[in-house]
């Protein structure tokens, strides 16, 4: 169940101050989920600011790390890019540890590791640099390793590119998330990033696969939505996760205010669905950790 009793009215001090260094979250190895599509304007950052909210809401411990230039993850959890040092870049150049670029947020239990416009410069930095695609699976390894991790989950918020920044969030990703928006050019997108993820599986990181894919801005008076619903389901079957994002105005007024849409409006539509995702999320993830058990 939804908890935000325990916010404060202004989070503004909590997010200038580091995260504490934790102690174990869940006592299983941190789960780390890329928010991955290479088409702009699908809701994925969106979705992995509120989805990360979800998570949260529910008692478990999420890092966002912000890997977007345009640093909107950044912003739409109140805080301004280039403010905080070091941040994402310093962790993916290999300058700062993770500990030392995470921050706590306004939401209990989310941290982020922010970003600014310097990271678009890493990837030019990254082409002749040694092992440019493992820079940021080998700094997480560094602050994750072990059977317990700070972390339950570390949501990756990844460029609307498939170049080398997001090339390092799939190989450091036990899965990818990919938020899918309800129109005719949806499916054409998504099969490069398909094709990618297959490339990177059979090259770098053979435990990636597809987590689910998140269908987002749906409008239900809108016939063609349906359609693009009903064409991704019979692509990716049970890949497609059964909660719909509607596209909601509150949605998309809360990062003008730096607030996850769960903190600006708990009971819009847009927010109830995404704790309905968080709840189908954790369940996948059960579901999946029985299966390796079994294996």
């Amino acid at each position: 169940m939804l908890k935000f009793n325990a916010m404060p009215e202004n989070g503004a001090a909590a997010q200038k101050k580091p995260a504490r260094r934790l102690g174990g979250a869940s006592g299983r190895p941190a789960r780390i989920l890329a928010v991955a599509n290479q088409k702009g304007g699908v809701g994925k950052t969106t979705t992995a600011i509120n989805l990360g909210t979800a998570l949260a809401a529910c008692g478990l411990r999420v890092l966002l790390l912000d890997l977007d230039p345009q640093a909107n993850a950044t912003t739409g959890l109140g805080t301004a890019p280039g403010t905080r040092e070091p941040d994402s870049y310093d962790l993916i150049i290999g300058e700062a540890a993770l500990d030392e670029v995470v921050i706590e947020t306004e939401v209990p239990d989310l941290f982020l590791a922010p970003t600014s416009m310097h990271l678009s410069g890493a990837e030019i930095e990254l082409v002749q640099a040694e092992r440019r695609e493992y820079r940021l699976a080998d700094a997480l390894a560094d602050a994750l390793g072990g059977h317990t991790a700070p972390y339950d989950y570390v949501l990756i918020d990844c460029p609307p590119a498939l170049g080398l920044l997001t090339l390092n969030a799939l190989v450091a990703a036990d899965g990818v998330l990919v938020p899918l928006q309800c129109e005719y050019y949806a499916l054409e997108g998504v099969s490069h990033l398909v094709r990618t993820i297959n490339r990177i599986k059979a090259s770098f990181n053979n435990n990636l696969d597809i987590q689910g894919v998140v269908l987002t801005m749906h409008d239900r008076r809108n016939r063609l939505s349906g359609m693009v619903a009903e064409d991704v389901r019979n692509c990716f079957g049970s890949k497609v996760y059964e909660t719909i994002i509607p596209r909601n105005v509150r949605v998309s007024e809360a990062p003008s205010h730096g607030k996850p849409v769960l903190l600006y409006d708990l009971r819009c539509a847009g927010a109830m669905a995404y704790a309905h995702l968080a709840r189908e999320v954790v369940l996948r993830e059960r579901d999946l950790d029985k299966m390796s058990i079994h294996q």
